[in-house]
């Protein structure tokens, strides 16, 4: 039986917020293209989308089917995230960022999303993951989080 972390669980949350504490603004990335900073607004506007802050366009419906099966083959296996996996624009973050802001921020972003899941008013449907409940949301943050986390080694 694969563990099914997620960040709605407070061990896996306390977890994913002492690594976030351990980067610094010169940890060194193993790929991509994104400093440690720029992975932290990132991974912020990642759970944004979740909180409804962020609203991602209709993509393709084939596109959708893809989302959607890759969302359970990661459930169902726990598969991780594909380096260098394309995102949508609106969460892609090139420009410089505050690396104690943006943890502060992401921090916080995470908080904010565990309290929205325990009254149930997370986003009920992701543009390329289709229908999510919190539970989903939970689990797939933290795939989303430890992806980006390793890529900075921690």
């Amino acid at each position: 039986m694969v563990k099914r972390k997620s960040i709605l669980s407070n061990n896996d949350l306390m977890e994913l917020k002492k690594r976030i504490h351990t980067l610094t603004p010169e940890s060194a990335k193993k790929w991509g293209k994104m400093n440690s900073s720029q992975m932290l607004r990132h991974c912020r506007k990642i759970i944004d989308i979740s909180c409804g802050d962020i609203i991602l366009p209709k993509i393709h419906p084939l596109l959708k089917v893809i989302g959607i099966i890759t969302k359970y083959e990661m459930y169902i296996f726990g598969n991780g995230i594909p380096r260098s996996m394309p995102t949508f624009k609106e969460v892609v973050v090139t420009e410089r960022c505050n690396f104690e802001k943006s943890k502060v921020e992401l921090i916080e972003a995470l908080d904010r999303c565990v309290e929205k899941a325990r009254c149930k008013q997370l986003l009920y449907e992701h543009a390329l993951f289709g229908r999510m409940s919190s539970k989903r949301w939970g689990y797939m943050h933290y795939k989303h989080l430890n992806h980006h986390l390793k890529q900075f080694g921690v």
